[in-house]
């Protein structure tokens, strides 16, 4: 046979079994490589070879994952059958010891961690009553974390953190716990009513005497706007009185008489009263005797 063909028969074999044994780890996972049935080495990210048909890839997720811890009944402190359902949060640490465990050291870790999460919450929530597992949900996950982040240690995996989903009571019990809370909303409804009444009630109250207030403010300042303006009246009045006795004092003096005719004459002509006067008369004369000699008014 030519020696060129055996060649490239071997060269297309070898290639061929490369090829075979290229493996490819994602980013996402850590690999170990079994040979003959025994661990041989760690495999990383990235490109890895095998040989084929002797070598055996083991691939391991390191990425976080969830698992339902299933719902189950679980008898309370005060015999209730409560229906209970929980996850758990969890990763397999990414160093080669870490991934070696989670493989050799478990048998399906997932499995472990469901039923162990399964019984740690029968044990918690047992010794508590319905009423305190219902208000104690942050410290039931954390100790269940710390119950299963102590367990799965050896396993290489961390326990990232738990939620509990649901903590329900039984049937009968939910139904009497739900009139309660009916009853109790009905209640408050009912006081917010009354108090929004008595509310508007006092509102109303409040505007009515501010109403009033400023009624009896408005007629106050009326009453003392009338008396201040009869007191300027009545100063006017004395004031044109005063004037009245000086004018007397200095033109009339000692003559009162004369004094009050003109007085009497300019309180006629005020009213409009008209005289006939004779032509020969004197006015001075007529003028004193106008207060008491009307000829004609029109």
């Amino acid at each position: 046979m030519d020696p060129i063909i055996v060649s490239g028969i071997f060269t297309a074999i070898a290639i061929v079994f490369i090829l075979a044994g290229i493996r490819i780890v994602r980013p996402t996972e850590r690999a170990l490589v079994e040979r003959f049935g025994k661990y041989n080495h760690f495999a990383g990210a990235g490109l890895n070879w095998l040989i084929p048909g002797i070598d055996k890839l083991v691939r391991v997720n390191i990425t976080e994952m969830m698992i339902d811890a299933e719902s189950q009944e679980i008898i309370t402190k005060d015999r209730l059958n409560a229906t209970v359902d929980a996850q758990v949060y969890f990763k397999v640490r990414s160093d080669e010891k870490s991934v070696k465990d989670s493989q050799y050291n478990v048998y399906n870790y997932k499995y472990q961690i469901v039923n162990l999460g399964k019984t740690t919450l029968r044990n918690i929530i047992g010794t508590m009553s319905y009423e305190e597992a219902n208000s104690n949900r942050n410290q039931i996950n954390e100790d269940l974390r710390k119950v299963l982040e102590k367990e799965a240690k050896p396993w290489g995996i961390d326990i990232l953190r738990t939620e509990l989903k649901q903590i329900n009571p039984p049937k009968q019990v939910q139904e009497s716990m739900n009139m309660v809370i009916t009853a109790e909303n009905q209640k408050k409804a009912a006081v917010d009513t009354a108090t929004a009444t008595e509310t508007k009630a006092d509102g109303e109250k409040r505007a009515a005497v501010k109403m009033a207030e400023g009624q009896k403010q408005s007629m106050i300042l009326k009453a003392e706007g009338e008396a201040q303006a009869k007191i300027r009246v009545a100063q006017a009045e004395a004031q044109k009185i005063q004037l009245e006795n000086q004018a007397l004092q200095k033109y009339f003096k000692n003559e009162a008489v004369v004094y009050q005719k003109l007085k009497t004459a300019e309180r006629a002509m005020k009213h409009g009263t008209k005289y006939v006067i004779d032509s020969k008369s004197n006015i001075m004369n007529v003028m004193s005797d106008v207060a008491a000699v009307p000829i004609g008014r029109k």
